[in-house]
């Protein structure tokens, strides 16, 4: 086959790749929002739109539990949408599932591509939680003890956000207990993919931007999700990411979800679906050995 035919059939691959990843996002769109329509609000108290920064999608949804756990764990969710795409507002349903267990929980919005791009979401994501832990004591919320949790994209801007000598430093580093990770793209190149290219600059390597090459020694537990249908995002992203984790000594476990996809993963979480699939049942298990559940509904 000539070059430019090749040329064309391969563009033409990436051009669908992308129209997928659109429709995929679109469609979970209108599930999460007639999800948080049926979901109940008898588990927290919200405050939507806290600013934590002076651009319009530099604002978080805080959601308190009626019932919080013994230390008042927080989790921090960033959600996924290939880093152009997402809303706090599509999440109500996974705040309240771990609200009801005694967790407090902030979603955050973040700038997104192509007008932002790396590290700009990352820098937004410590931005927030430096804002949580400064502005503990008028949110009435304790940031001693943080879970950041993050789904696709969002699971590369938590893990980032530990990982990564960026420009705005966690000051709260010490306070994250945990990270937990649904099929997250941490160990990639984005070159040769124009719908990752648009939240990075291809003039710089994917080495001196993937949180795996910036991986350092603590005491986090590191609990990584995969979805056994994944289309969208490598296993093999986890499994480095596990591997490199153990070379320094940190602790982490995978946990495969059978039947779920790259979307559906996260909405098995939801209170609806969680007693069919194992998705909170295996995150709970890792965080009641962190967080004493004494007072959880």
């Amino acid at each position: 086959m000539p070059l430019n035919n090749r040329v064309v059939l391969y563009l033409k691959d990436i051009q669908e790749q992308a129209k997928t990843k659109i429709a995929d996002f679109r469609v979970y769109d209108l599930a999460s929002r007639s999800l948080n329509r049926l979901t109940s609000r008898q588990y927290f108290e919200l405050t939507e739109n806290i600013a934590y920064g002076q651009a319009e999608r530099q604002q978080l949804d805080l959601y308190r539990s009626v019932k919080p756990r013994t230390g008042q764990p927080l989790i921090v969710f960033v959600h996924g949408g290939t880093w152009s795409h997402g809303d706090k507002r599509d999440y109500l349903f996974l705040a309240e599932s771990f609200a009801k267990e005694g967790f407090d929980v902030a979603i955050i919005n973040y700038r997104l591509a192509p007008e932002h791009i790396f590290p700009s979401y990352i820098d937004d994501l410590v931005l927030a939680i430096n804002y949580l832990d400064q502005q503990q004591a008028s949110l009435n919320i304790s940031t001693e003890n943080l879970v950041l949790m993050g789904h696709s994209a969002g699971g590369f801007n938590v893990m980032s956000a530990l990982y990564h000598p960026h420009a705005n430093q966690l000051q709260c580093k010490g306070k994250v207990k945990a990270i937990v990770g649904l099929a997250g793209p941490y160990h990639f190149d984005y070159l040769g993919d124009i719908y990752l290219e648009q939240a990075f600059n291809p003039q710089v390597s994917y080495q001196q931007v993937m949180p795996y090459y910036f991986v350092e020694t603590n005491q986090v537990e590191h609990i990584l999700i995969l979805a056994e249908k994944d289309r969208l995002v490598a296993n093999s992203n986890t499994l480095d990411m596990h591997q490199k984790l153990l070379d320094v000594g940190n602790k982490s476990q995978i946990y495969t979800i059978p039947k779920t996809g790259h979307i559906s993963l996260i909405g098995s979480v939801s209170g609806f679906f969680s007693p069919y699939f194992r998705t909170k049942q295996v995150i709970l298990a890792q965080l009641d050995q962190i967080f004493v559940p004494s007072t959880a509904a």
